[in-house]
This record gives structure tokens, sequence and C-alpha cells, in this order.
């Protein structure tokens, strides 16, 4: 897509705020948020059909109207994100509109043949986009010109978690040495980032340990990290699948045996049900052979 047609694409984001000029006029208070929400509430979501349909057509085409539709049926989500990033500090509209651009680059990006559903996708680089808005222009926390500066603020927290978790306390002094700045820079940062309501360090799922500020050090992670968030769910749904087509036997010994970080011993499995060892064996390799077999073509596709 041209640069011209980039714009019109975040155009199509912000058309809703074209009409807020038109309220000045009404004698009743005017409220640009409860607006702006009037206006994008009409637009309709997607049904999954629909949204690949019109992802094919960006993806292959690179069709203009397609990628219009995508971004007008979720500027919900945009401003769905945008709030949990709002204070009394901040402008929700500027953050909605920084949201807005992210969605369109998501649009672009997106590949709809890799199996991810677009608001996943689409989720981060709006987040990424409102963050670096929020980093950029707010005083309190921005992150500032130096090279210490921007150390301190993307390993800052993170480094404090590593010192707890050795049992030590992250003094100022400590931290300074281990980032090799100084100590007034690492208090300096401590008040800029005490003011933030922002979770840059929180990780993106509860099971994972990769947060936003991560991801937004690099472009690049954000389709790493949703393409390896889908595979792990599409694997789960599979395993769900699978273990509802075994027996009472197979089934312990695929979760207690199989697939446990520490294993029961065929001797423990084969007093439970009383049977022998070899006997478990047996249906252990049988299990084993099932799950290869109905799982083989999916690993692959998976690139597990």
């Amino acid at each position: 897509m041209s640069r011209k047609g980039d714009e019109g694409l975040v155009e199509a984001g912000r058309e809703v705020e074209v009409r807020q000029t038109e309220e000045k006029a009404l004698p009743i208070p005017y409220d640009p948020l409860k607006r702006y929400l009037a206006e994008v509430s009409r637009h309709h979501v997607l049904t999954r059909e629909e949204e690949l349909e019109l992802a094919e057509k960006v993806f292959t085409k690179r069709n203009r109207a397609a990628a219009e539709k995508l971004v007008l049926s979720n500027l919900k989500l945009v401003v769905k994100i945008a709030l949990e990033y709002y204070n009394s500090y901040l402008n929700i509209l500027d953050l909605i509109q920084e949201g807005n651009v992210g969605l369109v680059h998501a649009v672009k990006k997106y590949n709809p043949h890799k199996g991810t559903k677009f608001s996943t996708y689409a989720s981060f680089w709006i987040r990424a986009y409102i963050l670096k808005h929020i980093m950029d222009s707010w005083s309190i926390v921005k992150v500032g010109t130096t090279q210490s500066q921007r150390k301190l603020f993307y390993r800052l927290n993170k480094e404090k978690k590593k010192l707890e978790a050795a049992g030590m306390i992250p003094a100022p002094q400590l931290l300074a040495s281990t980032l090799d700045v100084k100590t007034e820079e690492v208090e300096d940062m401590e008040k800029r980032l005490t003011y933030t309501d922002m979770s840059l360090d929180h990780p993106l799922y509860d099971e994972g340990e990769e947060t936003l500020m991560d991801v937004m050090q690099s472009s690049e992670n954000i389709e790493e990290v949703v393409t390896a968030k889908e595979k792990k769910e599409i694997l789960a749904q599979k395993v769900a699948e699978f273990k509802s087509l075994l027996n009472d036997k197979e089934l312990l010994i695929f979760e207690k045996r199989i697939m446990a970080e520490e294993p029961m011993t065929l001797q423990e499995i084969g007093e439970r049900f009383r049977i022998s060892r070899e006997r478990v064996r047996q249906i252990e390799n049988r299990v084993l052979k099932k799950f290869n077999d109905r799982f083989e073509a999916d690993l692959k596709k998976l690139d597990l």
C-alpha cells in the first residue's frame, strides 16, 4: 500500500472525530468521548468468516476497501485497550488516535494464513503504539535521550525482580552498579516510574514471562509472541480432544506418566490398577502410538 493509502486508512479510523466540530454550537454540554463512542458503535463486529475474507483481500490484493472495513470494525477494540491506560494525566482521545494508527499497522501486516485471530494480533500493535505515545509525550515518564536513561526505563523493574528473587534488596546503589549507571539516575527514574499507571513490566499472559516492554523494543517480537500463543492454544485444544478419547487407564498413564514433569513409575501405576508393570508398558506404548498417529501432521503444521 502506498503512503497515501496508509494515510487514508488512518483517516478511516479518525473519521468519527471529524464530526466533533459540528457539535460545538449545541447548547448542551459536549462530550467528545461520548460522541466518539456513539460513532464507533455504528460499525458492527465482524464474524470470523467476514474477518478472514477481508483479511485475505488485504493480504493478497492490498484491497483498500477491505482494509478500511477491518479498521472500522475494530475501532471498539482500540477504545477498550486505550481505556486500560487512561488516567487524569492523559487525553483519552489522543490514546485512541495512537491506537488507531497501531490498528492500521496491524491490518497491513496481518497474515490470515497463520491462523492467528486478527483481534489478538491487532491488540499487540494497538498497545505498542499507545505505550510508545505515552513514553514519548508524558513528561513524568519520558524515557529521556541519554543511553543510560533508556537502559533504565527498559530494564529497571526487571532488574529489581532479579535481585529480589536472589534474596537481595534492590537498593538504588546496587541497581546502579548492576546496570552500570549512576545512583542518581536510578533514583530519578524510580520517581518517574512511580507516577505511572502503566503495566509495562507485567506479563502479556499469565503463563508467560514476556512483557509489553519486551515486545515494544522489537516489533518482530509481536509476531513471534502472537504466533507462539496461538500455537500453544491450538495444541492445548487438540490435546484436550485426544484425552477425551482415552479410557481411564490410558488417561492416567497419559497424564501421570507421559505428560507429567515427575512421571509415576510403572510399578505405581500397576499397583493402582492391579496390573503388571509389563501391562502398563503395553498400554503406554499404545497411547503413544495413538498420540503420534493423531498429531504427526498437526505438529508439522505447527512447526513443533
